[in-house]
């Protein structure tokens, strides 16, 4: 009979069998088995779920104070935030062979972080957002856009660059929903899930440590606070930027240019050898691929194509990228848009920027000319700036420390800095800062992780390295929950003024649906619920929408100021709402009880009646003949 030998198994997860004692006594040291690391990984994903699934329905939005909803998330939120970020370090050690860990741990903390008011609320996140569902209705409602209308409110630019709308009008068919508000609030984890793959693109084009691109990719959740990712132009139009920078970084390397930067011995031990180069033709069939994204970026946004230009042109100062053929598409494609659909806002920008070029005070403000006020505001702008230099040291950090990894990643870091020269240029509404922020991030990140991942895997030991190893055992974990700390009073410590009650939204809607046509609507800012509801009929004049001491004398008699903006025969509503109240304060715009002062002024001025008054807002009517009419004596 042929004896059985036992075949050895090539499973190499499994852990090794115990070593029988010897003879001296002396046994193997014990080892962790090596699925402990996916255990713990899958462990901390399920604990996780449980404590968040657990604290949603105990997130008292409803009642959101001062702070927002900081002091409204329960213990239990907090503490599923903390085991999902020791579940993605832990996971971080097998990331090279099993990087789907890492992968579910980002995918899981994007919905942890922006899925409460997606899952919860019953209104649209941030009140300015439905003047995009209100864009998407006119849309489908009339069949048609009007680029050369001078359109309330400046809505006009929206009209000349549709493509974001048309895609939701499209979308709103294809569901069957009643409008887009229907998923509006679920466009932050459907815009960050795709934007995930990417950055990995991107990232590994430099890089082949696993462990620095999702650590880079976790870095860029929490570090992008600045709520650009909502249903709105910028985030489609911000993910198509993307798109097209992984594609020119992978596949537009021209022949010749790598130099040492495919010599393993000169490149950083993480760093990835430069892309294989790619011939003229291939190049081209690159270009007429791109150009349709590219054509894309300009119907959907008018910022985000002048970042790509500035990045592309930042990339041609490289021998490695130096591809003047797509720089000159993109950038006649962007005039092309310019000069035609976007036409009446470009000649208007075109004049504005000859007062604003080199204001470079002006041009970094944040929002309006306000400052914050009130303590979730006032901690929020704080943690803002916490946040922006934590990245900008962390990043500044591994550029001067890890200068080979900076040598082969310098088209990531030269398109990271591309964008900050418009800060000389143009203050982008009081946004400029943002933007630049936001465009100058996926690089940042990168270089942020290069300064808490240390390049020593597969490289002679050493003390140094060593004594590195240890100090980023502690470092990573450490850094990445201050940056926690300082995404959660970013995103939500304003949150007061981003949730609107239903019954403010009805509210704004009576009223807006009762005015006739051509009517101006008057209100303390565009920040409310349905602001620009028939705005394709309607008129519009934020009043407050300036500086302070201006809305100071406002104050003394707002009945006569408002009055004195109403052209004589034109009908006019005043539409006072919880909304404005909140966000006029905290962003400075009002004194503290300014908005009170207002609605009362108003209320008892004979030149306005009352139409409609309720817990979260008042509906005036402009009478100005009736404060006219004389009285009769009695006697």
């Amino acid at each position: 009979m042929q004896q059985h030998v036992p075949v050895p198994t090539t499973e190499s997860s499994e852990p090794p069998a115990p070593a029988p004692a010897t003879g001296s006594g002396r046994r193997r040291p014990w080892r962790i088995p090596r699925r402990a690391p996916d255990a713990a990984a899958l462990l901390t994903l399920l604990l996780a779920a449980g404590l968040w699934a657990y604290a949603l329905p105990r997130i008292g939005f409803r009642e959101m104070g001062d702070y927002g909803l900081l002091n409204r998330l329960p213990a239990a939120y907090y503490l599923s935030l903390l085991v999902l970020t020791a579940g993605f370090v832990l996971s971080l050690r097998r990331a090279g062979t099993a990087p789907w860990w890492p992968a579910a741990h980002c995918a899981a903390l994007l919905f942890a972080l922006k899925a409460p008011p997606a899952v919860l609320y019953d209104a649209v996140r941030y009140p300015w957002a439905s003047k995009h569902d209100a864009i998407v209705n006119t849309l489908l409602a009339n069949g048609e856009l009007r680029p050369g209308a001078a359109l309330s409110g400046n809505m006009s630019a929206y009209d000349q660059w549709p493509g974001f709308f048309t895609l939701n009008a499209g979308l709103v068919r294809a569901f069957g929903v009643q409008s887009a508000a229907a998923y509006a609030n679920w466009a932050p984890i459907v815009f960050g899930l795709l934007m995930i793959p990417v950055l990995v693109l991107i990232y590994r084009t430099f890089c082949e440590d696993w462990r620095l691109i999702w650590t880079a990719v976790w870095i860029f959740q929490l570090a992008n606070w600045v709520g650009q990712d909502y249903f709105a132009p910028q985030a489609l139009a911000y993910l198509l930027h993307l798109t097209v920078l992984a594609v020119v970084l992978r596949h537009f390397v021209r022949p010749g240019s790598a130099g040492r930067l495919r010599d393993r011995t000169y490149l950083d031990p993480v760093a990835a050898p430069v892309p294989p180069p790619t011939g003229r033709g291939q190049r081209a069939v690159c270009v007429v691929i791109l150009a349709p994204l590219i054509a894309a970026i300009n119907a959907t946004h008018q910022l985000t194509p002048v970042m790509l230009t500035i990045c592309l042109l930042a990339l041609s100062l490289t021998r490695r990228y130096r591809n003047y053929g797509l720089l000159v598409v993109t950038a006649l494609l962007m005039l092309t848009w310019d000069l035609t659909m976007g036409r009446p806002l470009f000649v208007e920008t075109l004049a504005t920027i000859r007062k604003s070029i080199g204001e470079l005070t002006e041009n970094s403000r944040a929002g309006y000319a306000g400052q914050l006020t009130g303590p979730g505001p006032e901690l929020a702008g704080t943690a803002n700036v916490v946040m922006v230099l934590a990245i900008a040291v962390l990043a500044g950090t591994a550029v001067l420390l890890r200068r080979r990894l900076t040598r082969s990643a310098l088209p990531l870091l030269l398109v990271s800095v591309a964008p900050v020269p418009l800060f000389a240029i143009n203050d982008y509404g009081g946004e400029m800062l943002f933007r630049v922020y936001l465009f100058a991030l996926p690089g940042a990140a990168f270089f942020a992780a290069a300064a808490l991942v240390p390049a020593v895997a597969g490289t002679r030991r050493s003390r140094a390295k060593v004594l590195r190893r240890r100090v980023a055992a502690v470092a990573l974990p450490a850094v990445l929950l201050v940056l926690l700390a300082g995404f959660l009073p970013s995103y939500y410590g304003k949150e007061q003024m981003f949730y609107t009650p239903p019954q403010e939204t009805a509210l704004v809607t009576r009223a807006l649906d009762a005015a006739p046509d051509g009517s101006l609507i008057l209100a303390t800012t565009g920040s409310f619920p349905q602001a620009l509801h028939h705005y394709d009929r309607l008129e519009h004049w934020f009043f407050a929408e300036q500086a302070l001491p201006d809305n100071e004398k406002m104050l003394k008699d707002p009945a006569a100021y408002l009055a004195s903006g109403i052209t004589p025969g034109t009908k006019a509503y005043v539409v006072l709402t919880r909304t404005q109240d909140i966000y006029a304060t905290g962003e400075g715009l009002l004194p503290a009880d300014g908005f009170e002062t207002l609605r009362s002024k108003l209320t008892a001025s004979p030149l306005f009646r009352t139409i409609e008054t309720h817990p979260y807002g008042v509906v005036l009517e402009y009478r100005p003949a009736a404060a006219r009419r004389p009285t009769t004596a009695v006697r």
